[in-house]
């Protein structure tokens, strides 16, 4: 008897997103373009406190300079399907002398359907 399988696999995003204040690691922290912090300096900071833990992804972007992620998150979600929807939303707030910092959680969703 031939197996048949559907095999459906979706992931949830949820963000909650907030100004930058001390202490500041978080899973994101979203760098304006004119913010009191560049992204050296953030990732220098993330290095000291979280060593290896952090990537920063710099960006072209008008108003945003670039986003330090957890690697964690880039090891269970691709680098552009998460880029596209963190501009998406902190476009909307942030200005580009702010920095945005931005809890993320992702839960993975699998259904899978097999032929008994």
């Amino acid at each position: 008897m031939g197996e048949k399988s559907l095999y459906s696999r979706r992931a949830t995003l949820s963000l909650k997103i907030s100004e930058f204040e001390v202490p500041p690691m978080q899973d994101l922290l979203i760098i304006g373009k004119r913010a009191p912090i560049g992204p050296e300096a953030v990732r220098r900071m993330a290095e000291a406190l979280s060593p290896e833990q952090f990537t920063i992804l710099k960006l072209d972007h008008p108003r945003i300079e670039a986003v330090l992620v957890r690697n964690s998150i880039l090891q269970m979600l691709d680098r552009d399907v998460l880029m596209k929807i963190v501009l998406e939303e902190a476009e909307r707030l942030i200005h580009d002398t702010m920095v945005l910092r931005s809890e993320l959680k992702i839960t993975v969703s699998v259904e899978r359907e097999v032929e008994l």
